[in-house]
């Protein structure tokens, strides 16, 4: 994956924050201002608080996020043929970055699921980003396939159901999803499954995500396997506009 931007750009925030905190330290030396006694009230209050530092880092981070996913929002929240599921206009939409050899994402499954039982107004919209393994890009293939047919949630069901990403895993997981076979290799060699993996793995970076799942709600990023609790509060907290 690329480099996180965020991480980054709040690595330069915080060398640019201790370059303050050493410039002010000079200041007493030269002619008094009031610049220069807030300055050595900002710097000690800091040193006496350094945990303001990880929390403005993550103010920021969650700022910037909330930026790049405004600035994207379609394009992440617009499903590739039939890779979602639920309310097709729900109010909220929920979208799962995902990997076929993730165990993180397999534990996230009944999660999605309850989610799915227990709100009628949510969408959650599946994103393939295969970084964990070579299967991985096989399998985001056969699963973007099986979004041309429709049949994208049984195949997705049945392959996370295997113990591996082999060429018989996908095979069975196919033969339980319906899929026309020949009709899903033909779409694998097409220009347009290449093209959503690669947009995929662009919004990532430009998100700055590290793993897989990662979930974009609202203005929201989160990553790992969060579990029900975590996916309904960050769909509530988007519905509520907050």
């Amino acid at each position: 994956m690329p480099r996180n931007p965020i991480l980054a750009f709040g690595a330069l925030l915080l060398a640019a924050l201790l370059g303050a905190a050493t410039f002010a330290l000079l200041q007493p030396l030269l002619p008094g201002s009031d610049r220069a006694r807030t300055e050595a009230i900002v710097r000690d209050y800091v040193l006496s608080h350094p945990e303001i530092l990880p929390e403005a880092m993550q103010k920021l981070q969650e700022r910037e996020v909330g930026k790049a996913v405004a600035a994207n929002r379609s394009g992440i929240e617009t499903p590739f043929a039939g890779a979602f599921a639920g309310n097709p206009q729900g109010d909220v939409t929920l979208v799962a970055y995902m990997d076929y050899a993730c165990g993180y994402c397999r534990a996230s499954l009944p999660a999605i699921e309850k989610l799915l039982a227990d709100d009628p107004k949510v969408r959650i919209v599946y994103r393939e980003l295969p970084i964990l393994s070579p299967g991985s890009r096989t399998a985001a293939e056969w699963a973007l396939a099986a979004a041309e047919q429709g049949k994208f949630r049984p195949f997705h069901v049945a392959l996370y159901a295997e113990q591996d990403l082999g060429e018989d895993a996908i095979a069975r997981a196919a033969a339980r999803a319906g899929l026309d076979v020949a009709r899903a290799r033909a779409a694998i060699r097409s220009p347009a499954i290449a093209q959503e993996i690669t947009r995929n793995m662009q919004q990532a970076g430009q998100l700055g995500v590290t793993g897989t799942p990662t979930w974009v709600v609202g203005d929201q990023m989160l990553s790992g396997a969060i579990g029900y609790e975590g996916l309904s509060a960050a769909v509530a907290k988007a519905r509520a506009g907050a």
